[in-house]
């Protein structure tokens, strides 16, 4: 709502955990009725795109098949993905534009939960951060093994996201030069707001 708008880091807190449990859904397994939408996604040239929605809105996007979580109130709902243009029009008459919140300071992330640092220094909207906040999970959660997987999923997908500082940054692009376990980066196409080949946001798992 626009005389109460969710906070900035619960909303991408939101948004991760949605992502993160869409992909770990049993719907998109092998033989599951989303699997072959979710298959072709993965295989093709990956587009993510973040629209916002209240009201009326909000409740006829609930009925498009997905997956919705909640972090302090801020709400988000990940869909299976399909072509760019082929949008389900009950979210393509959704606005992109708009989905800037003003900076919150959530303090420290907590510990052995799994964190995405985003780039303060790119400036994103929180629709751009969003999208690289949902794809740094998808890489975070390919760098698990099993057992670390289950007790994630154990807990309920908590994701922290927290910005990071130009020193904190540097830190992590070591890490991630690295190839430190638990480390992992999305490197931008450039299509929106950011040059191509940016680093935009670097996934740590505390676990």
């Amino acid at each position: 709502p626009k005389a109460d708008p969710p906070g900035r880091t619960p909303l991408l807190e939101a948004v991760a955990a949605a992502v993160a449990a869409l992909c770990l859904d049993e719907r998109v397994a092998p033989g599951g009725p989303w699997h072959e939408d979710y298959a072709a996604w993965l295989d093709a040239r990956m587009r993510k795109i973040a629209r916002r929605a209240r009201g009326a809105q909000w409740r006829t996007a609930l009925e498009v098949e997905g997956v919705t979580r909640e972090v302090d109130g801020c709400a988000a709902r990940a869909f299976v993905p399909g072509p760019v243009d082929d949008v389900d029009p009950r979210l393509g008459r959704l606005q992109i534009g708009g989905t800037d919140l003003e900076r919150d300071d959530p303090g420290p992330p907590p510990p052995r939960v799994p964190v995405v640092w985003v780039d303060r220094t790119l400036e994103m909207s929180v629709g751009k951060a969003a999208a690289q906040v949902g794809h740094g999970v998808m890489v975070l959660m390919a760098e698990m093994d099993r057992d670390r997987l289950e007790r994630w999923i154990d807990d309920g997908f908590r994701v922290a996201v927290r910005e990071a500082d130009p020193d904190r940054w540097r830190e992590l692009s070591a890490a991630v030069s690295a190839r430190a376990p638990g480390v992992a980066a999305v490197v931008d196409a450039g299509f929106t707001e950011v040059a191509p080949g940016s680093l935009t946001v670097i996934a740590v798992d505390q676990g």
